[in-house]
């Protein structure tokens, strides 16, 4: 074999392996006639692009992309988990962004691959190194390597500043919409990851993901603190509409009115904004009961 077929096939395998293996590639760079246009669905991966200096090229985004505001302005392709591919399709992007754990169904990701766009899917890790990787990770594919540092150095010292809750309060997330959908948070999920990270405890970590919300396992986690998304809580008519839910008024939390509320992203979006978002955790669930 010639020496160089040896190396056509040598390269062809090599990049073979960067999409099997790091999911990561390069997006073709935009040029004056042919900029890259970028839908996103998944929201950390859109604060990710702004924080780049890339949301020129956003042309529509999932509705897990609230931040910043300005994304509000951006056409919505629905919620990652609910995508249709003819509504991305029908932006006409020439890349598509997501994670891993976004949620959106693998045939709807091969849908739009078969229109001729490209997608890219990020791994993300629910973890400060993680944060920091999936920022590295999407500059480096849009070809702007070089701003990821300033903005992992910031999430660094974010993070560094953060002052742990010292009293190790149990604390419940309660996922609600209205008190037909009530779910609780176990092992493993974003919310699991925030509260160990800001000093808590997982009032419910025997099961993994998500379960149903009982009285009987509001009584016996009895958690110190409560905790939902601001959007749930309003769904459920605030914190006296949360106090009449079968169980919640004869748990510590309930007794004490410790029932905190974050925006849902901004606690479990692991974006560059990690740092704030531990702060902010950390200092609700480390407030003492009221007298």
């Amino acid at each position: 074999m010639k020496k160089s077929s040896v190396f056509v096939t040598w390269l062809t395998c090599f990049v073979l392996g960067l999409f099997s293996s790091a999911h990561i590639v390069y997006a073709t760079k935009p040029s004056k006639d042919e900029p890259v246009r970028i839908v996103s669905l998944d929201g950390t991966v859109s604060e990710i692009l702004c924080d780049l200096g890339l949301q020129s090229h956003l042309i529509g985004v999932d509705v897990t992309s609230t931040y910043p505001e300005s994304l509000q302005k951006l056409p919505k392709v629905g919620h990652n988990r609910t995508i249709s591919a003819e509504g991305v399709i029908s932006l006409k992007p020439t890349l598509v962004l997501t994670t891993q754990n976004a949620g959106t169904k693998p045939e709807v990701i091969e849908q739009i691959k078969s229109a001729g766009i490209k997608v890219i899917s990020f791994q993300q890790e629910y973890s400060v190194a993680g944060a920091k990787k999936l920022i590295q990770d999407v500059a480096t594919t849009c070809q702007v390597g070089s701003k990821a540092k300033p903005l992992i150095k910031k999430l660094d010292t974010d993070v560094a500043q953060v002052k742990k809750a010292t009293n190790s309060p149990k604390v419940l997330f309660i996922y609600a919409r209205g008190t037909g959908t009530m779910m609780v948070s176990g092992r493993g999920t974003q919310v699991d990851k925030m509260i160990e990270l800001a000093g808590g405890v997982n009032a419910t970590p025997d099961f993994d993901n998500y379960k149903p919300l009982t009285a009987e396992a509001l009584v016996t986690a009895n958690p110190d603190v409560i905790l939902l998304f601001d959007s749930g809580l309003e769904s459920l008519g605030g914190t006296a509409g949360l106090l009449k839910v079968q169980g919640v008024a004869q748990t510590n939390a309930g007794k004490n009115s410790r029932i905190i509320e974050m925006d849902g992203h901004l606690l479990t979006g692991f974006s560059p904004r990690l740092g704030k978002a531990l702060q902010e955790l950390a200092q609700k669930i480390a407030q003492k009961p009221k007298a």
